[in-house]
């Protein structure tokens, strides 16, 4: 049995929980305050929420965590199911995406857990606690470029595993057109992928970018102006160009559809979405980084139809570096290689064993 911990920010965790599930061979069950998704694969345990409480009170435990307030009823509940859980489950592993709470508590229950490095600067002492803590650290990111987390330990990088982007969709195939772009202009369809996790195109801007790029056809999934889709791979595929915030789920699902994209970073902890954008660019691969998205001050100052034909043009093919569609695979390879060695430890220990 495998637990694995799904955090309730945005969609992006859960997505990716359900994608490396279903490549796993051990029976697997998840934790989280989130619904059950759909298509999970196995158990749910359904978490209260740990941050709905009144005014928090020393959350972080003077900065050695992130999220642990003194005398908060939400949380002592969710630590005590998840505690629970695994008494009863007695799980050869636990995945953590993300907690560095949640990590310390299965590691103090004797689990070993594998967690996930994301991108950003992650020097602080609970993100240190949480990768000394964990026997394995996931990295959905490709190998052959620097890790995009800055203030690694070199014992977290000797442990770090980069499988590669994992995404719902499988990345359409070599050699189809969606592998070539053309410079040219005239007209085009742009998507705008804004998270659940908040910030992005609002209504207004919308409104002013439309009038700068006379010619394109403007569509908008998520946030607050935008719908929600379920399944946004049509759209992504029908699109020209994709204006997208950084947050990893998105540019895996944009590289799987081989799509050119410009990237605009939305504002989260630990400069998390800039860093991403920053080390796309850097790399080569088919985005334009943008700083920041415009505020409704200057968003007339942005001239979005050269923007839009100068992203249309850049060649896409080396999106399949970023995720060749074996991610989630590999990161179920890795989670079952922990399951295993804890499996066979146990087994050698047998019965009558002096315990420290």
């Amino acid at each position: 049995m495998i637990g694995y911990y799904v955090h309730h920010q945005g969609r992006g965790h859960a997505s990716r929980a359900a994608a490396i599930a279903a490549q796993l061979d051990d029976e697997v069950t998840g934790l989280s305050s989130l619904p059950r998704p759909r298509d999970w694969p196995g158990d749910w345990v359904q978490l209260a929420r740990d941050d709905e409480g009144p005014t928090p009170l020393d959350p972080t435990a003077g900065g050695h965590l992130h999220w642990a307030p003194l005398g908060d009823d939400g949380l002592r509940e969710r630590m005590a199911a998840i505690a629970a859980w695994i008494d009863r489950a007695d799980p050869s592993a636990l995945v953590v995406d993300i907690s560095v709470e949640v990590v310390a508590l299965v590691r103090l229950l004797g689990v070993p857990v594998i967690t996930f490095a994301l991108p950003g600067v992650r020097d602080d002492p609970a993100h240190h606690l949480g990768y000394d803590l964990a026997t394995t650290v996931l990295a959905a990111w490709p190998t052959g470029i620097p890790p995009l987390a800055q203030g690694l330990t070199p014992a977290t990088l000797a442990k770090l595993v980069p499988v590669g982007a994992i995404s719902r969709f499988a990345p359409v195939p070599a050699g189809t057109d969606a592998d070539f772009t053309g410079a040219g202009t005239g007209d085009g369809r742009v998507l705008v992928l804004n998270g659940a996790g908040g910030g992005g195109f609002d209504a207004r801007a919308l409104d002013r970018a439309r009038t700068s790029s006379p010619g394109w056809t403007w569509e908008v999934l998520g946030g607050a102006d935008g719908r929600w889709s379920d399944d946004p791979w049509p759209s992504i595929r029908s699109a020209d160009v994709v204006i997208t915030h950084a947050g990893q789920n998105a540019i895996a699902e944009v590289a799987a559809a081989r799509r050119p994209a410009i990237v605009l970073p939305q504002p989260r902890p630990h400069d998390e979405q800039s860093a991403t954008a920053t080390a796309l660019a850097a790399a080569g691969y088919p985005v334009i980084a943008l700083d920041h998205l415009p505020d409704d001050t200057d968003m007339t100052r942005v001239d979005w139809s050269p923007l839009l034909d100068r992203a249309r043009s850049l060649p896409t093919t080396r999106w399949s570096h970023w995720n060749d569609g074996h991610g989630a695979e590999r990161a179920a390879r890795a989670i079952e290689r922990v399951a295993r060695h804890r499996a066979q430890a146990t087994s050698a220990t047998g019965p009558g064993e002096e315990s420290g």
